[in-house]
């Protein structure tokens, strides 16, 4: 249960611009994780990854592209996404969301770090900076694939950015990100459902972009995703 009353009051100011948008008809697509890293949390005096939500507005197309140069302060994010098979409400253990989460798929989150980095309520208010989400083609959880011993590549036009990537080296479990995830959102006047979609957070530092990049994530056993930045 979040008691922290900056989180509070964040999660009920994105909830009302969230139900603006699908009341505008925007379709429901899930759930961004942000500021997941120890580091990140400690700085914010936070003891779980902040809850964004995403929906079909802000949802490009694999390779597609995205005009970034007017931005304040454009960064690239290669994340995992997961999609949950069931619904998963707060309290949930480490185990049942882990079962709850049926596929995977590598992909780019975009977000734009114009505002205040140290105010909670503002970052939650203003959606965690999220700009842009690009998924991979999700693969069916099973035969091999799970999220023990995930490895993500990272390459731009110049090469590798980075490589053999392990997520839980900066995120730690992503089962337990999506758990402390599902125990927020009660507070946002919602809950995880089947079918939504959740962006586990940066495996690596975010990437500053300023336009004309392009940049390309793979996971092993997921395939890759990619973008071009204009």
């Amino acid at each position: 249960m979040v008691t922290d009353t900056r989180i509070l009051a964040g999660l009920e100011r994105q909830a009302a611009e969230r139900r603006a948008l699908l009341d505008a008809g925007a379709r429901r697509l899930g759930w961004k994780a942000g500021f997941g890293t120890a580091a990140a949390m400690a700085g914010l005096g936070i003891d779980a990854p902040l809850s964004g939500f995403m929906t079909d507005r802000t949802l490009l197309p694999d390779g597609g592209s995205m005009p970034v140069a007017g931005w304040g302060k454009a960064v690239l994010e290669p994340e995992i996404a997961v999609r949950l098979g069931t619904d998963l409400g707060p309290g949930a253990s480490r185990e049942q969301a882990a079962a709850a989460i049926d596929a995977l798929a590598p992909a780019i989150e975009l977000a734009d770090l114009s505002g205040p980095l140290d105010d909670v309520e503002a970052i939650l208010a203003g959606n965690i900076f999220h700009r842009a989400v690009v998924l991979g083609t999700f693969v069916p959880v099973g035969d091999g694939v799970g999220l023990d011993g995930l490895r993500v590549d990272v390459a731009g036009a110049g090469g590798p950015i980075a490589e053999d990537v392990d997520p839980t080296e900066l995120l730690g479990d992503l089962a337990d990100v999506v758990r402390l995830l599902a125990d927020a959102l009660p507070a946002a006047d919602d809950r995880m459902r089947a079918g939504d979609v959740v962006i586990t957070g940066s495996v690596i530092p975010g990437i500053a972009v300023s336009g004309g990049e392009r940049v390309e994530v793979s996971a092993a056993g997921l395939g890759s995703v990619s973008v071009a930045l204009g």
